[in-house]
């Protein structure tokens, strides 16, 4: 059975109180239920599969706590294996391997999100529509930008999907500028 929506979004908020942290996963989210739609997979799995993938870091922000202690609460409240398996293979030091095709988007737009949304906060406007490819991959060799977004999981995030790495900025790009109204970008 999938989880809905409004019960994710108050797992969230019950453990996250940092609004960053949740405009991180709101992004995620968005960025899932396209690839999501793209691909003809549950929108609603995949969605709050991004939407709670970090759900535990504010609580539990070392390793392997997280994304682990959020496994055990996920599993106590009965949320499918599938999302459970994909939230935890997202960090890869638990080496939990990402054999779904939901597990790999997961990790591909997980760092590829925190680093548009960080892109677009250097624009004038502030705006994700002005953000462009480019941008992005001009940030991505500049170290001491976003430095804590691991510029290699973003490259890995790709190849795992079997996509070019412009593709898949493009297409995270376009996810996020059609929610920019909901997600303050």
């Amino acid at each position: 059975m999938v989880p809905n929506r409004i019960d994710a979004l108050q797992l969230m908020r019950e453990y996250t109180l940092n609004e960053s942290l949740r405009k991180h996963m709101l992004c995620v989210e968005t960025a899932m239920r396209a690839y999501a739609k793209k691909h003809h997979q549950d929108e609603e799995l995949w969605g709050i599969t991004g939407l709670l993938h970090d759900f535990d870091y504010e609580r539990y922000p070392n390793p392997p706590e997280h994304p682990m202690k959020g496994n055990e609460i996920l599993s106590r409240l009965e949320y499918p294996e599938e999302l459970r398996i994909a939230i935890v293979g997202h960090a890869s030091y638990t080496d939990v391997p990402r054999e779904s095709l939901l597990a790999k988007t997961l990790f591909a737009c997980d760092e590829l999100c925190g680093f548009i949304v960080a892109c677009s906060l250097v624009k004038p406007d502030k705006k994700v529509a002005s953000v462009e490819v480019s941008t992005v991959r001009k940030k991505m060799k500049d170290k001491g930008f976003a430095r804590n977004v691991s510029r290699e999981d973003i490259v890995k995030g790709a190849g795992e999907l079997g996509i070019e790495l412009d593709v898949h900025i493009a297409f995270v790009i376009e996810a996020l500028r059609m929610n920019a109204r909901d997600l303050g970008l």
